[in-house]
């Protein structure tokens, strides 16, 4: 089964040619040199960017696929496409479903609806084989969430975030720091260089008995040793900030390790009792933040504490992506799931809701055109 992936659920534009096999083809188009001037991306800007590179983009998959003389050929092998729905920036998300929708009803194939966070979780599994239940811990810029994963589409939120994502929170700590957006990157950057107290930042939120997560305390925190620290800041310069992560301070790369281990710490003691309200056979870590090299090496290490498989995308395919979609609506397919082109986008804040059609077997390759 051949799967056609869509994502444009913030500012990264994506598609990717997936099959039981693996990775066909795949593209993508980030957009952070344009909201980088604003600090933070701007939604009417990222969706009319969408709008401009989805053509782009595909006629690029297509190439890199091999089929660039012979489209039809291609076309033929398609057996459903997969669109990210939700949630992420309602015009983005609009824009990609619109051309997910124009595709399937053009070629006549079926259309699958995905879920951006399950696709993130689920990922993990085409490098190396998912073992269920797993305990799943999604970190990126926007969300933070432990979920019980029981298969594809059987996905429960153990715990959330009550505000800041931690994604977020590096973020803006980075922002605070004087590096230029998106700062999470550039603060693992400078924490390799550093050397991290343990007492320097909190564990926000974790004196409680529950699951869900707070983040804005760890910030509130960032934000007050940078005001007590001003000689801390990174240094201005004309080269981009990477060529220049020499020039920081000692004192930086120290407290930029500090905060990233509190981040790590923080998720690994809520995914620590998380294991006490089920037991998984395995561990998934997956979303924009679990690149992170702090985050990879304390869950690496709660893993083989726990005896337990843990599962990690590789970097790549940790931001958002279009095989991340891909794969997600291959697995619902072959499980005989699959929407109309009634299909909506669900921006964040609100539920996705479970409203697939289920087919016997195979929707995908028995009912396509």
């Amino acid at each position: 089964m051949l799967v056609l992936g869509v994502e444009s659920s913030c500012d990264e534009s994506a598609l990717a040619l997936v099959n039981e096999e693996g990775i066909l083809a795949s593209v993508m188009a980030t957009q952070i040199d344009i909201h980088a001037l604003f600090g933070g991306v701007v939604p009417e800007l990222a969706s009319r960017e969408h709008a401009r590179l989805m053509p782009l983009l595909f006629d690029e998959l297509w190439r890199r696929a091999g089929w660039e003389d012979d489209p039809e050929a291609g076309w033929a092998g398609v057996d459903c496409i997969a669109v990210t729905r939700g949630p992420g920036l309602l015009g983005s998300l609009l824009v990609g479903v619109a051309f997910a929708k124009a595709l399937a009803f053009a070629r006549g194939i079926p259309l699958i609806g995905v879920n951006h966070l399950n696709a993130h979780l689920l990922v993990a599994g085409l490098e190396k084989k998912l073992e269920f239940p797993a305990l799943g811990v999604l970190v990126s810029g926007g969300h933070t969430h432990l979920y019980r994963m029981d298969g594809p589409a059987e996905m429960d939120v153990l715990g959330r975030t009550l505000d800041d994502a931690a994604g977020e929170a590096c973020d803006k700590f980075a922002k605070m720091a004087g590096l230029p957006y998106p700062g999470g990157a550039l603060l693992d950057a400078l924490g390799r260089r550093g050397k991290a107290d343990a007492n320097l930042f909190p564990r926000p939120y974790t004196h409680n008995d529950n699951l869900d997560f707070s983040f804005s305390g760890l910030k509130t925190a960032g934000a007050t040793w940078l005001e007590r620290h001003p000689e801390a800041r990174f240094p201005m310069g004309k080269s981009p900030a990477k060529e220049r992560l020499d020039s920081a301070s000692s004192l930086l790369c120290d407290a930029a390790a500090s905060y990233l281990l509190a981040v790590a710490e923080t998720l690994v003691i809520k995914a620590r009792r998380a294991l006490s309200v089920f037991r998984p056979r395995s561990l998934v870590v997956a979303g924009g933040v679990a690149a992170n090299s702090v985050v990879r090496r304390v869950f690496r290490e709660l893993a083989e504490q726990e005896g337990l498989e843990l599962h990690v995308p590789s970097p790549a395919l940790c931001t958002d992506n279009g095989v991340m979609v891909a794969w997600n609506g291959l697995l619902l397919a072959r499980a005989g799931y699959r929407h109309t082109l009634e299909l909506s986008a669900i921006p964040r804040g609100q539920a996705i809701p479970f409203d697939w059609l289920r087919d016997e077997i195979r929707p995908c390759a028995q009912t396509k055109a």
